[in-house]
């Protein structure tokens, strides 16, 4: 077991607690700190178990919930808002924050970042403009959307938002972004077996009678994302992250998310193009989205950790 503790900061909007959670090694040893970001329509105590994994390891593990997600609301209206005129900027400023906040605390020691689905680009996003002081990057069920996609599917939400408002909750604008790579899979939770998050059904079945799992994302929410996602997929942005920062690309070879592969590879061939010293990438055969709560998450949690021991102890 490790040493838990809830903590708050303020969010870059000025007015909201963001709800952090830290999980320290009972034998008070560090060995590194660990960031988790996490998802679209979830909350940061979904990562217990791996966070908990971590500290047995002697790692340090630090994450909160986005704005808009788990506590870290004003209320219930805002589950899937982030900020009226700075959507994806102040979940990335608020990402800043925490990681300012455990390196004052820690700092001498190695510091990780690991960002999943909706995470994943706002880290891509974030490692971009605020690139200092990381040793490593771990970014887990990522892909790549075409800039121009993105762009007209921004100019559809802001044409909704002008008419329904921000706060607006779009069944079309959904569809849209949960499109076609999707079909093959429940999107639903009617069919447990058959759902895109993992092929472990205990868990879906807990996602789906989640509320914190389970409600709507607004207009103002999917627009923070897509401009996350558009940042992230163009080269010149990728360029712009330090060449000696390494990278660890992880997804499962059934993500639709990645597009089955494709897209995690997309991007890891970017990050080769523009001269990125240290890259990986493993993609995990028949593994859907959340591959930390996969039926082999054993060995997914495994890779990660020799991954960032490798680099810890450079």
């Amino acid at each position: 077991m490790s040493i838990r503790e809830n903590f708050t900061l303020l969010s870059n909007n000025g007015k909201t607690k963001i709800n952090c959670v830290t999980w320290k090694p009972e034998n008070g040893k560090c060995k590194g700190v660990v960031q988790l970001i996490h998802g679209m329509i979830e909350y940061i105590d979904r990562y217990s178990e791996f966070a908990e994994f971590l500290t047995q390891n002697e790692f340090v593990v630090v994450g909160h919930d986005h704005l808009g997600h788990g506590k870290s609301i004003d209320s219930e209206e805002d589950y899937g808002f982030f900020d009226e005129e700075r959507p994806s900027n102040v979940l990335i400023a608020d990402i800043h924050n925490l990681k300012n906040k455990m390196q004052e605390e820690y700092k001498d020691v190695p510091y990780f970042l690991l960002g999943h689905s909706m995470g994943s680009y706002m880290l891509r996003k974030y490692i971009a403009l605020y690139n200092r002081n990381v040793d490593g990057v771990i970014i887990m069920g990522t892909g790549f959307v075409a800039p121009k996609t993105t762009l007209s599917g921004m100019k559809f939400a802001k044409i909704i938002k002008k008419f329904k408002g921000s706060h607006h909750r779009s069944k079309t604008l959904e569809n849209l972004t949960f499109g076609k790579s999707y079909n093959k899979f429940d999107k639903t939770g009617a069919d447990v077996a058959n759902s895109w998050l993992t092929k472990d059904q205990d868990i879906v079945k807990k996602y789906y009678s989640d509320p914190l799992c389970t409600f709507k994302f607004t207009v103002n929410g999917y627009l923070g994302l897509l401009e996350a996602v558009l940042f992230s997929c163009k080269l010149e942005n990728v360029d712009r992250i330090p060449k000696n920062i390494p990278f660890f690309f992880v997804s499962g070879e059934d993500d639709p998310v990645g597009d089955f592969g494709k897209g995690v590879k997309k991007i890891y061939d970017m990050f080769n193009l523009t001269n990125h010293k240290d890259v990986t990438m493993k993609l995990y055969k028949n593994d859907r989205h959340e591959i930390l709560h996969e039926t082999d998450k054993e060995i997914v949690y495994k890779d990660i950790l020799n991954w960032i021991n490798s680099r810890a102890e450079k």
